[in-house]
């Protein structure tokens, strides 16, 4: 069930992003505060960081959506970042993408681990499981391995672990309860180990656009395929969308925000039949997902 071969990856050639930003674009590193220490409870309290919605600035004449109070969509507009021209390294410290690639807008303060697991569904998988921990909905963390089978953070905090024969998976009690955040490291990466493009489409539910919000995400299943996560969304004065998006890799990398080498950029303009991304294809609207509301 090991699926790397599902998440490949292959460079392209993409305009130039603008440097200037609307509504700012620029925030200092500071400190992560005991709030943000909580939210984002991978950080380290030493490590300064910038903030997403502060750091990146809308067009010119966009405003940005208004997310509730604890949703995802606030979380995302939150997430810690690292400072301006930081290139985004591999699992195994590797530079896959250089300091000042005009497709890279910013990159994610936040571990991708040291084995080559968290790649792009992987990614969209963390985001979503960082955030329900950060809400203490850890009932809620669970996903479907490729096999179909759910795996549930609560049942690896109790001590159970997959067996896995082929296709068959058996959970065996092997291991003592925890539920330290080093024991949910090691679920997720068990979680990344057997879940991929499939199974995150499948899991989740196909979406409109006029619906779409940020926490939202764009899946092409296959051998390969790719999936890159709405982290925010803003609305022209005159009814135009546009979003930041962003997203892991192959080999194993770096969160990173993308840009779009477009008037807008980094944004993405969510006016056309597809979205044009400088890492892959084009995703038509019909690879727009969602993440289940509640687990199944």
């Amino acid at each position: 069930m090991r699926r790397r071969a599902f998440i490949a990856g292959v460079g392209a050639t993409f305009l130039p992003a603008r440097a200037a930003f609307g509504d700012g674009g620029a925030s200092e590193l500071c400190a992560p505060s005991n709030d943000e220490l909580a939210r984002y409870a991978w950080l380290d309290a030493a490590t300064p960081v910038r903030r997403l919605g502060e750091a990146i600035g809308t067009p010119t004449g966009y405003t940005r959506a208004t997310n509730a109070d604890g949703s995802l969509g606030a979380w995302l507009r939150g997430l810690p970042l690292r400072k301006r021209g930081t290139p985004v390294l591999a699992y195994d410290g590797r530079t896959v993408r250089e300091a000042g690639d005009d497709r890279v807008a910013a990159v994610l303060e936040m571990d991708c681990g040291t084995t080559d697991l968290q790649q792009c569904a992987d990614s969209a998988i963390r985001l979503h499981a960082e955030w329900l921990w950060s809400r203490g909905e850890k009932a809620r963390i669970g996903y479907h391995f490729l096999s179909g089978d759910f795996a549930t953070w609560p049942r690896y905090a109790a001590g159970e672990r997959p067996s896995v024969t082929g296709n068959k998976v058996v959970w065996k009690a092997s291991a003592k309860p925890s539920e330290t955040r080093a024991t949910f490291r090691s679920y997720l990466d068990m979680v990344f180990m057997f879940a991929n493009t499939v199974s995150l489409a499948k899991e989740s539910t196909v979406i409109a656009k006029a619906d779409l919000a940020a926490g939202d995400f764009f899946v092409q299943p296959g051998s390969p395929g790719h999936a890159v996560m709405f982290l925010d969304v803003a609305t022209s004065k005159t009814g135009e969308r546009a979003a930041l998006l962003g997203q892991g890799f192959m080999p194993a990398q770096d969160f990173h925000v993308l840009s779009s080498g477009s008037p807008l950029a980094p944004w993405f303009s969510l006016e056309g039949d597809s979205v044009d991304t400088p890492f892959w294809d084009p995703f038509p609207w019909k690879a727009l997902h969602r993440f289940p509301q509640k687990a199944p």
